[in-house]
């Protein structure tokens, strides 16, 4: 995979993968599509079960950028697997709880915590 589509940095901490994101603003469909297909090939290629989700690079996330998440969540779940979110600002934050998505996924403070117990 070329170095410039590459919008996840990927780290095997343990049996957990840790995938944080590089861009500040998720808007752009085809970074979406991007995101979502590594996001997605971490679940259905290299089968892992245990992944956590690292926004603190992240200002901005579109509704098609939750879409993705949503997706993930079953994909993992479908796989018997766990999807934790990490490090997320306080007005992403704001718009997962008016879509009812802390509901959803498990959403922790800090890296440390999401790793916790995994």
């Amino acid at each position: 995979m070329a170095t410039g589509t590459r919008r996840l940095d990927i780290e095997e901490i343990g049996d957990v993968t840790v995938a944080k994101f590089t861009d500040k603003k998720i808007l752009d469909e085809s970074n979406i599509q991007i995101i979502g297909n590594q996001l997605f090939g971490l679940v259905d290629e290299d089968h892992r079960q245990k992944i956590v989700l690292d926004f603190s690079n992240v200002e901005y996330l579109s509704s098609a950028a939750l879409g993705k998440l949503i997706t993930l969540d079953k994909k993992v779940k479908s796989a018997k697997g766990k999807l934790r979110l990490c490090c997320i600002k306080a007005d992403i934050y704001e718009v997962f709880k008016i879509t009812k998505l802390v509901k959803l996924f498990q959403i922790f403070d800090t890296q440390e915590q999401a790793l916790q117990g995994l």
